[in-house]
């Protein structure tokens, strides 16, 4: 059984259709990514599979159990406020010690727990996310555009890191994400999504649908150089000699 399936879903907004008759499952182990352009539904097809948007047809299901870890796109902290990051991920609930620990370990922010969250460069701080979402050991981890806001090396370092947290935790992963031109490296299926879902299946495969490049154009090339380059430098990718850049 998938961890979580969409059955015919659609979803309208002040009864205008946003998602319209979506199918999609996420398997354990696997990462998935959703990719489609400005106003495809992107976010309210993960707010659907997290239960915070009702359907207005189809439905959600879940396996027994489910639990469930959410990185958002942003998150807003009062700056004003003196709050170091171990003190951070004690909300909502409070976390123990070496539960918090490991969170930040598996997340590459080992090292942050006694800084302040206002001091956090925008990497440390999706990571510092990322730590508080692993802290409920989730089955499946979805992130909306947690990368938004980084520079390329800074985007590049935080999907390895994914990669890594779902061979170490075992969790599937679901991501949303508009940089077409690192997508390809961390997926094992991609979803094109335009308020349907226009295509899908091994990245290779959506790269070179014609539904994808009518959306995308030129950036859908961008993706097939951008997998040819990593073919040559895979080997490399988990080379931990030299650390992430934050």
């Amino acid at each position: 059984m998938s961890l979580i399936a969409a059955k015919h879903l659609s979803v309208a907004h002040e009864g205008l259709p946003v998602l319209r008759d979506v199918d999609l499952s996420i398997d354990k182990g696997e990462i998935v990514t959703v990719v489609g352009p400005n106003g495809s539904g992107k976010t309210t097809l993960l707010k659907a599979l997290l239960g915070a948007v009702k359907p207005t047809s189809g439905r959600i299901e879940r396996a027994p159990g489910l639990v469930i870890g959410y990185v958002p796109q942003k998150l807003h902290v009062d700056h004003s406020l003196p709050m170091t990051v171990r003190r951070f991920l004690d909300l909502p609930k409070r976390a123990g010690n070496a539960a918090a620990q490991a969170a930040l370990d598996s997340a590459g922010a080992g090292d942050l727990g006694a800084r302040q969250m206002s001091s956090l460069s925008g990497g440390q701080f999706q990571r510092v996310l990322l730590a508080r979402a692993l802290l409920l050991k989730p089955d499946l981890l979805i992130l909306d555009e947690a990368t938004q806001g980084l520079d390329p090396p800074g985007s590049a370092a935080f999907y390895r890191r994914i990669e890594e947290v779902r061979d170490e935790v075992g969790c599937a992963v679901l991501m949303v994400s508009h940089e077409l031109h690192v997508v390809m490296r961390a997926s094992d299926r991609v979803i094109c999504l335009n308020g349907h879902v226009c295509c899908e299946g091994a990245p290779e495969a959506v790269s070179a649908a014609p539904e994808y490049r009518a959306l995308f154009g030129e950036g859908a090339d961008v993706m097939a150089i951008y997998r040819h380059e990593h073919d040559h430098t895979h080997d490399h990718s988990h080379d931990h000699s030299h650390p992430d850049p934050a």
